[in-house]
């Protein structure tokens, strides 16, 4: 399900309950409306919207960590591999097919994760990217001296650190927003604006308040989804690190 539809949904219950809470409001007994029901609903509603905002603050938290994760891990990733196409330009000349496939496996990282179509899902699969193609050629290198030796050590390590970066991209990629506290917040929040509009007169200037209040926290959960998958959608982690990456291979 995507963002805008998760936020469509959270919109529609949230502005929904506080248009149901004004249909209460003409419904219901007067003794309904007193000053001490409408006390006790204010004391049961501000516990609910303390839980609201704990959950709301941990969505947040949760998200904003994953998108931060992914960021600082393509960095790493960008830093890697140009730090593998020098390593492999200090060991000769007879590095060129593998530094030719590092810059193949490059622009189909790029290609994948920031394609033209945003609203598609990227697929950042390892094992798309030649990784393997690229570790057995540095492997098949044939060292002539302890230098190129070495050299080769520290590219078959930074190759396979790599490809781990990339599998640990791939499988936090996988993580999404937690489904029943999101349930549990709609419910919350839903429940709050029905109390809203059960004790506020219906006039054009609360029902603008409870639009507005209502389109704000649909678009607060709109974001909370987007930063779960950020190869896609409308916010999207900066592809600047790898392409500078890329700007730097075979110089």
């Amino acid at each position: 399900m995507s963002s805008i539809t998760i936020g469509s949904i959270v919109f529609a219950c949230v502005f929904g309950g506080a248009m149901l809470g004004t249909a209460l409001r003409a419904a219901l007994p007067t003794q309904h409306l007193a000053a001490d029901s409408k006390e006790a609903v204010k004391v049961g509603m501000g516990l609910v919207a303390t839980m609201a905002a704990l959950v709301l603050g941990l969505l947040v938290a949760s998200a904003k960590s994953s998108y931060d994760s992914q960021n600082s891990e393509l960095t790493e990733m960008s830093a890697k591999i140009v730090l593998l196409d020098r390593v492999l330009a200090h060991y000769g000349p007879e590095t060129k097919e593998a530094r030719g496939l590092l810059r193949i496996s490059t622009t189909r990282i790029l290609d994948q994760g920031w394609s033209k179509d945003r609203n598609g899902e990227s697929q950042l699969d390892p094992r798309s990217a030649g990784a393997d193609i690229l570790y057995d050629a540095i492997q098949q290198l044939s060292p002539k001296d302890d230098r190129q030796r070495s050299l080769q050590a520290q590219g078959l390590s930074i190759g396979m650190s790599l490809a781990e970066t990339r599998w640990l991209m791939w499988e936090q990629g996988t993580t999404s927003i937690s489904l029943p506290l999101l349930i549990a917040l709609i419910f919350w929040l839903t429940a709050l604006f029905i109390s809203f509009g059960l004790f506020a007169p219906p006039n054009a200037t609360v029902v603008a308040s409870f639009f507005i209040s209502a389109l704000s926290v649909s678009a607060a959960i709109l974001l909370i989804v987007e930063m779960y998958t950020p190869y896609a959608g409308i916010i999207r982690i900066s592809s600047a690190p790898l392409r500078s990456a890329l700007a730097q291979l075979g110089l």
